[in-house]
């Protein structure tokens, strides 16, 4: 009993092992607050002041943004206004499909067919966003984000995205240099995250959106490259909640979006919001589990020995009478006796 005690625990314990591995990034996620890297308040100049003028410029003026067509939606029209207004001498981009599929076919055709199939039109609209940033640098804003004042001193770092609730980032608004490290990881990792999870919200989230870039911004900052804030360096700047909506002074406003959620997203958004008792139910289905586990592999063991001990007392008992079973329709017959 003690052999197979032994054989259980450490069988239980390779497949917990496995598992832990294979999602420990999400996990070191819940606990990750970008603190070490965030944009301090104390950082930014206030809207129009002179020490603006003073900053580095290291991220183009140019503004990204991507719609299917030219023709946004009406509500949007008013976010798209604020920040094109504001930024008068930025460069303005706006990548339809027609053109973002132009820019992957002529710059990245080793993309083209990962981006041609898949399933969601928001997976090419996460995907185009990476590829132009590491391409041509600039910011990209989400057409739901407006623009609450000029995004200048966010040009002072190489890189930067915005802190998400609960935990990781998001990829709504995102600055960076051309060929920052960062942004090359992304685009470079984007074949190897394409799978199919049959849920379109978790498979679009861990494929292109927030989910898949919090994965690979916090490996990327456990490869050591996260270093450098100049035009040159390799550090990812974390743009805070504070300082991205939820003031005046803050860079953006929010305005209606999340257009391509579905009824899977409400789902998971339940989740979200009862992930305490979700855990504890899982941690006692876990628990339940592995008790069912132990006792029918108790059993097997059990059973196992007892038709062991049957087939040797029966081997005694035939050996004594001289008579064995045969199988068949014969039944018992005379067993060959061998004199000593």
């Amino acid at each position: 009993m003690r052999r197979g005690l032994a054989i259980f625990l450490i069988t239980v314990g390779t497949i917990v092992v496995y598992l832990v591995n294979q999602v420990f990034t999400l996990l070191t996620l819940l606990v990750e607050t970008g603190s070490t890297d965030a944009i301090h308040s104390a950082e930014i100049p206030a809207p129009n002041s002179p020490l603006i003028d003073n900053m580095p410029q290291y991220i183009p003026k140019i503004i990204h943004q991507t719609y299917i067509n030219e023709s946004v939606p009406e509500h949007w029209r008013e976010a798209q206004r604020s920040c094109v207004d504001l930024h008068e001498d930025y460069e303005y981009k706006m990548w339809t499909d027609a053109k973002s599929r132009e820019l992957i076919a002529t710059e990245y055709p080793w993309f083209l067919n990962t981006f041609d199939n898949y399933s969601q039109p928001i997976q090419r609209a996460d995907a185009i966003r990476y590829f132009v940033l590491a391409h041509f640098g600039g910011i990209y804003i989400d057409l739901d984000d407006g623009c609450n004042r000029r995004l200048d001193p966010l040009l002072s770092y190489s890189a930067w995205v915005r802190r998400t609730a609960p935990t990781g980032i998001s990829n709504d608004a995102m600055g960076a240099t051309p060929q920052h490290p960062f942004f090359l990881t992304v685009i470079e990792s984007l074949r190897a995250y394409d799978k199919n999870w049959h849920l379109p919200y978790i498979t679009v989230m861990y494929s292109t959106g927030p989910l898949f870039l919090s994965v690979i911004w916090k490996r990327y900052m456990s490869s050591g490259r996260n270093i450098g804030d100049d035009a040159g360096g390799g550090r990812v700047r974390i743009l805070m909640m504070d300082e991205y909506n939820r003031f005046p002074w803050s860079f953006f406003s929010h305005h209606k979006g999340s257009s391509w959620h579905g009824k899977d997203a409400r789902f998971i958004f339940w989740m979200g919001g009862h992930w305490m008792m979700l855990t504890v139910m899982g941690f006692l289905l876990a628990g339940v589990v592995g008790v069912g586990a132990w006792w029918l592999w108790s059993r097997a063991i059990i059973l196992g020995q007892q038709r062991s001990k049957k087939k040797r007392e029966g081997g005694v008992w035939e050996r004594a009478i001289g008579w064995s079973w045969r199988g068949g329709k014969g039944g018992y017959e005379l067993a060959e006796r061998h004199e000593v």
